[in-house]
């Protein structure tokens, strides 16, 4: 009976479970809300770039054109004439691949422990990260701080890494484990019978099996990396500033700030960014579909 079901052709005009989300039907309502919804939302976008490509004068000027009447890349050139943010540059590149290397690694192990083994407390460590996910930020930060002074962390790379990991390891483990999830138990069982360890089963049949998922979470933890202030101006010190820290310092003073060189700068800083994810949009996105879908 479920044979001849499965074997029944689909309907013209019929549509797949969950293809109304990917690929939904829009009347011209919808075309036109979803138009102007993005119009709004790439208006800071454009303010961004505008704004890089003007003198100062115009900027502060009371009657600011809405587009560069004089583009200049006067503000660009301040980026890479300033040793500071260069030196801010590569900080954020050692944190920002740290990060996301130790995040993926560590929420590999935590989502394939959650996932294929049955322990005591297990059930805990689950609801324990979904709490730690309602704490804010500015609070974890003093326990943290305290810790890292303690341990004499401080002004470190390893500081900034492990205070970021903490926070994109909940969200990294449990995208895993939902794709993990959907692996047969056959196929452990069957690598366990060709001999392989729990970690060998990991590096050699999990992980290659999940790597959409992988290149997420590594995504995810990146851009944590690269784009987090408070905690990187708190634990990271003069030396490790990341680019945040460095562009707040060099372009915001009390009174006065140069925004077209931040705003150049913020451009520069966001290429990095847009690059990763063109490049890997496509295993973001399935990563992102089979973490959303259990089995």
């Amino acid at each position: 009976m479920s044979a001849a079901i499965s074997a029944r052709p689909r309907r013209r005009g019929a549509r797949q479970v969950g293809e109304g989300i990917t690929n939904p039907s829009l009347g011209w309502a919808g075309g036109l809300a979803l138009t102007v919804l993005s119009l709004f939302g790439l208006l800071p976008v454009y303010w961004l770039f505008a704004t890089a490509f003007m003198h100062r004068e115009d900027v502060f000027s009371t009657d600011r054109p809405l587009f560069p009447v004089d583009p200049t890349l006067e503000n660009f050139r301040s980026f890479f004439d300033n040793t500071v943010l260069l030196k801010s540059l590569w900080n954020s590149v050692v944190v920002s691949a740290g990060t996301a290397v130790l995040s993926v690694l560590v929420s590999g192990l935590m989502a394939y422990s959650l996932s294929k083994f049955r322990y005591r407390g297990r059930n805990a460590i689950m609801m324990m990260f979904l709490l730690g996910q309602l704490l804010p930020g500015a609070l974890l930060l003093v326990t943290l701080y305290v810790m890292f002074s303690s341990a004499g962390l401080l002004h470190t790379y390893t500081a900034v890494i492990l205070a970021f990991t903490t926070f994109t390891l909940p969200l990294s483990a449990f995208l895993l484990k939902g794709i993990i999830d959907g692996l047969p138990d056959e196929l452990i069982e069957a690598a366990r019978v060709d001999g392989l360890s729990n970690l060998g089963t990991l590096f050699r049949i999990v992980f290659p099996l999940i790597a959409p998922g992988l290149v997420t979470a590594g995504m995810f933890a990146f851009m944590r990396g690269w784009s987090d202030l408070l905690f990187a101006l708190t634990l990271a010190g003069p030396d490790k500033q990341t680019l945040p820290v460095g562009m707040t310092t060099a372009f915001i003073h009390e009174g006065a700030a140069d925004w077209p060189a931040l705003m150049a700068s913020s451009v520069i800083t966001s290429l990095p960014l847009v690059v990763i994810f063109v490049m890997l949009q496509r295993y973001f996105v399935s990563g992102l579909a089979a973490g959303a879908v259990k089995g």
